[in-house]
């Protein structure tokens, strides 16, 4: 974590919880704590890291960026 008035270090984190609230948390309406635990781990485990594209990845998704990089790899 950064110091007091560093912001930059948290911007990943602040970006991926700004997207989980918008996307699952204030779209749903969780009956029990363990449904909304399954709802998130499901987020971020199937939609989020094999998905949903990232503007950082050339709005490609996680899996799709891996497997365009999967070639070179084996080249190199």
């Amino acid at each position: 974590m950064s110091r007091k008035g560093n912001r930059w270090d948290n911007a990943v984190v602040e970006s991926f919880f700004s997207g989980l609230k918008l996307e699952l948390v204030y779209t749903a309406d969780f009956a029990t704590h363990e449904r909304a635990r399954l709802a998130v781990f499901h987020y971020i485990e199937v939609f989020y890291n094999r998905r949903r594209r990232h503007s950082s990845l050339g709005y490609l998704s996680p899996v799709d960026f891996e497997f365009a990089a999967l070639p070179q790899k084996l080249a190199a």
